[in-house]
């Protein structure tokens, strides 16, 4: 069997992310099927990692089950 490869999720700035970690949007994004858009400077608490390394699941106050890539997200 093979070992665990350690997993390491990285936001825009090159910083390691984790399990309830809060992160900061760094751009304006449109939010799909939500008719939202999320502002640059919007924080995001409480995030999950997922199986994608390029993404990170969270809630906001009015949208749950977000899905964010890491490329547009800063770590607080």
């Amino acid at each position: 069997m093979k070992a665990a490869a350690t997993r390491e999720v990285r936001d825009a700035s090159g910083n390691l992310l984790s399990d309830g970690d809060s992160v900061t949007l760094i751009k304006d994004l449109k939010v799909k099927g939500a008719n939202q858009t999320l502002k640059q400077g919007t924080v995001i608490r409480s995030i999950r990692l997922t199986d994608n390394d390029d993404e990170v699941d969270c809630r906001h106050d009015t949208i749950k089950g977000l899905v964010l890539r890491t490329e547009f997200v800063r770590k607080r």
